[in-house]
């Protein structure tokens, strides 16, 4: 293996799943040029090393769908159904992953769709409440309770109960909503 594929080989090394092209080059390609580190790249998905699941995003065979999630639109992190369910807070299943971001937005890749619900950008930038697990941001079961309940105020929740109040009132600020925490204290009681 040459100085061609040392790109490949830090990529592989690398913790995380998903890249953009402006991270590769930034991250490995101090000494190339941003046409050079884009041309390595278009060798390696021709050749089946690298995938490109979107334009301008590289992943590793296997790649981590939450990570594409997070890095799918920024800022985002994942929330909403997809964290509730796991939770098991509703029950009704959906393979999606769902997210809140700056857009509202659907895209589906291999298969996989991604939803993307808009929400105030001060909300959005506040970290409380969301887990860093390795490149994914996510949101906790409290956050994502929260999240749901300001975009949509009708919400149906099958057990409430297994969340922790005292996080949820903690959480309330964030949204700066008096509507919120009625809802909220109707729900949790």
């Amino acid at each position: 293996m040459g100085l061609q594929n040392q790109l490949l080989i830090d990529l592989y090394k690398d913790n995380a799943s998903v890249f953009t092209m402006q991270g590769i080059a930034m991250a490995y390609g101090q000494d190339l040029s941003r046409d050079t580190v884009k041309n390595r790249m278009i060798g390696y998905v021709r050749k089946g090393e690298i995938l490109n699941p979107r334009k301008g995003i590289y992943a590793k065979p296997g790649y981590d769908e939450k990570e594409l999630a997070c890095l799918l639109y920024t800022p985002s992190y994942i929330s909403l159904e997809y964290v509730l369910q796991r939770a098991g807070i509703v029950f009704q299943y959906s393979d999606e992953i769902t997210s809140v971001g700056n857009l509202s937005r659907s895209v589906e890749i291999d298969g996989r769709l991604y939803r993307y619900r808009k929400i105030k950008g001060e909300i959005l930038i506040d970290t409380t409440g969301i887990i860093r697990e390795g490149n994914v941001n996510i949101a906790s079961p409290e956050r994502a309770f929260l999240d749901i309940l300001y975009l949509d105020s009708n919400y149906y929740f099958d057990n409430p109960s297994s969340l922790d109040k005292q996080k949820v009132i903690s959480l309330l600020p964030i949204y700066n909503s008096k509507t919120l925490g009625q809802r909220v204290s109707k729900i949790l009681g």
